[in-house]
């Protein structure tokens, strides 16, 4: 392909969500919480590929869900009532359906979602 027909890069994007866990939050249940993950990243069009899982001591869970889009971590802090997430994205997927999905299904409090192009730009 000559280079004035490259394809155009695909966008590279951060989505994150920062919220209050609420008494009803699946959190500290490791199978609900990758149930719900892996629902909200399929309703986002996006594929789940691999995932892993920490459990702290005090409660607290790392889970990273390895997409074909790229990938999607979610950290707890029990004690604090915190949870983070972050998903990011050098895919097609439609990030801001699975961050609702989450806050829905994860019955989250509070929600702050965020979103931020990454990557250097070309010139």
């Amino acid at each position: 392909m000559p280079p004035s027909a490259a394809a155009a890069p695909v966008p590279k994007q951060l989505w994150t969500v920062d919220a209050s866990l609420t008494s009803g939050s699946p959190v500290s249940d490791i199978a609900e919480l990758t149930a719900s993950a892996t629902a909200a990243v399929r309703a986002g069009g996006g594929t789940v590929l691999d995932s892993s899982h920490v459990i702290f001591p005090n409660g607290a869970v790392t889970l990273v869900l390895i997409l074909a889009e790229s990938h999607l971590a979610i950290h707890t802090w029990p004690e604090e009532n915190l949870i983070a997430v972050d998903l990011f994205s050098c895919g097609t997927i439609a990030a801001e359906r699975v961050a609702s999905e989450l806050i829905k299904s994860l019955r989250l409090a509070d929600p702050q979602v965020h979103r931020m192009e990454r990557g250097a730009s070309r010139r």
